[in-house]
């Protein structure tokens, strides 16, 4: 029975690798059918092009013969000559010619319909392949997002289900821990001017925030302002007499008129070549916006700026109306977040609103690339503490959204600062420099550029030495300035280009 069944697995192989053969000449045989397919398809393409051209040819040659044909009946008619009758045994053998090339076209024509009612068009299907690549593309940066997320995903679970326990615990404790009663805030409504404002007001604050608005409002529970009067030495935009009324604005609705006074205050800057002091034009944005409430709005706009000197955007337009500081400050700061946005978009090639780490730290660098590495770190690790984020991708877009108040979070913020501290760093080097000066020239300005930093352009220093002067760059001339005014006017004007130190 062995050697039986061996002659039976023998003969078993002999017949598979039989079989196998015969596989491998019909794949052989199918792949030189399908090359005689493609060759006969292209065949078939380029006689159904011929057959084309030749019907357009065909058609052609009819309307030229019929245009022969009339002009000729157009001319026996001017010459009045009789038309000759045709002989009908040549119309009726013309006709049966006619008729057989007709039934040989709807042959042709019916042949090539079956032959090719399952081919596409080349154009349609290049557009299909290039839709299809585009899609596969998506497919993959979708599918490397979805792993990102999940295994992050991963990672919270796993923590939450170990701190799950502990959470518990506390939970447990804290209902046996005599708390402190918390107040009813609902008691102040009466002052602070009836339920609605006090919840508007306390909603989404803090105990310590709530008490601070309290303080607040029960200082400020006048409901008149006094006008200051008209005198010159009044601010134009104060220069009201009588009661009026206090609009008791919160700080929101303040950082919005501040944004808005800003962005019409830039164009009326571009429209005109010498633009206005922010108070004269703050006195006729008002006196448009708010006609006969313009001095409500400006003294209640003054009051919640003073009480919300804390807030740097607030605290800018403050320092800027009051001529603390150059409206090219606030000017600056806008062009340079702008400019980091910029980078960011460029460096962002597929577009979908977030970076790698790397990217992003090269994007920064190319921003700003006089910054020191330890700036860098800074930067890069409060995006990532903005965002909450440790993974390999930043959403820089996030990073440019506002909070409720309006404000910039902390790395624009950190970003804005940085700059400001760039800028003081510098003017202190050049005030270094030119210590014990009570008057400088050109040439000694000249100088002291060099020693802080030698490999300045020298186009720069021609326009730093320009804007000290407050000349052209072609028309310095070696006058004598005291120290303090050329500090001065430099602190301005490198906020409107970038210096030396960036």
């Amino acid at each position: 029975m062995r050697v039986q069944e061996r002659e039976e697995v023998r003969a078993l192989k002999q017949e598979c690798r039989h079989l196998q053969s015969v596989i491998e000449s019909m794949r052989s045989q199918q792949s030189a059918l399908q090359i005689q397919v493609d060759h006969l398809k292209e065949d078939l393409a380029t006689q159904y092009q011929l057959y084309r051209d030749e019907r357009d040819a065909r058609k052609l040659l009819i309307t030229r013969i019929s245009t022969m044909q009339s002009t000729q009946d157009a001319e026996h008619d001017d010459n009045n000559e009789e038309d000759e009758s045709e002989d009908p045994v040549v119309v009726k053998m013309a006709l049966q010619v006619c008729r057989e090339d007709l039934t040989k076209a709807q042959i042709e024509l019916n042949r090539l319909q079956a032959e090719y009612s399952d081919v596409v068009p080349r154009r349609d299907w290049d557009n299909l392949n290039h839709l299809h690549e585009e899609t596969l593309m998506k497919l993959e940066t979708l599918q490397t997002d979805f792993n990102q997320v999940k295994s992050e995903y991963d990672t919270l679970l796993e923590v939450h289900q170990k701190s799950a326990p502990t959470t518990q615990q506390h939970g447990s404790d804290s209902q046996h821990i005599a708390t402190t009663p918390r107040p009813n805030w609902e008691q102040c409504s009466d002052i602070l001017g009836g339920t609605e404002r006090c919840k508007e007001l306390f909603e989404g604050q803090s105990s310590q925030k709530r008490l601070e608005i309290l303080m607040k409002e029960i200082n400020s529970q006048n409901q008149f302002f006094t006008g200051l009067g008209t005198s010159s030495d009044v601010p134009i935009y104060l220069r009201y007499e009588g009661k009026l009324k206090n609009l008791k604005l919160k700080k929101a609705d303040v950082i919005k008129v501040i944004k808005e006074i800003w962005r019409n205050k830039m164009a009326d800057n571009e429209k005109n070549d010498d633009p206005r002091d922010l108070q004269t034009f703050l006195h006729s944005y008002l006196v448009e916006q708010y006609k006969d409430k313009a001095g409500e709005w400006a003294y209640s706009l003054m009051e919640s700026v003073q009480n919300n000197l804390k807030d740097d955007l607030i605290c800018l337009f403050n320092d800027v109306l009051t001529g603390k500081v150059d409206e090219s400050i606030y000017h600056g700061q806008t062009q340079l977040l702008s400019h980091l946005l910029k980078v960011l978009i460029q460096s962002d090639i597929t577009q979908c609103g977030s970076l790698t780490v790397s990217e992003f730290s090269e994007a920064l660098r190319k921003a700003f690339p006089l910054k020191s590495d330890q700036d860098i770190e800074e930067l890069l690790a409060a995006a990532q503490t903005e965002l909450e984020s440790s993974g390999v991708r930043i959403s820089y877009q996030t990073l440019y959204t506002e909070d409720t108040d309006g404000q910039h979070k902390e790395f624009l913020s950190l970003v804005k600062k940085q700059a400001t501290a760039e800028r003081l760093q510098y003017i202190s080097e050049l005030r270094a420099q030119l210590e014990g000066k009570g008057e400088v020239d050109a040439e000694q300005l000249w100088v002291a550029f060099k020693t802080i930093d030698p490999s300045l352009e020298p186009e720069n220093l021609e326009w730093n030495l320009s804007v000290a002067f407050q000349t052209k760059e072609s028309e310095l001339q070696a006058q004598a300035l005291e120290k303090e005014v050329v500090l001065q006017r430099l602190s301005v004007a490198h906020v409107k280009r970038a210096g030396p130190k960036g």
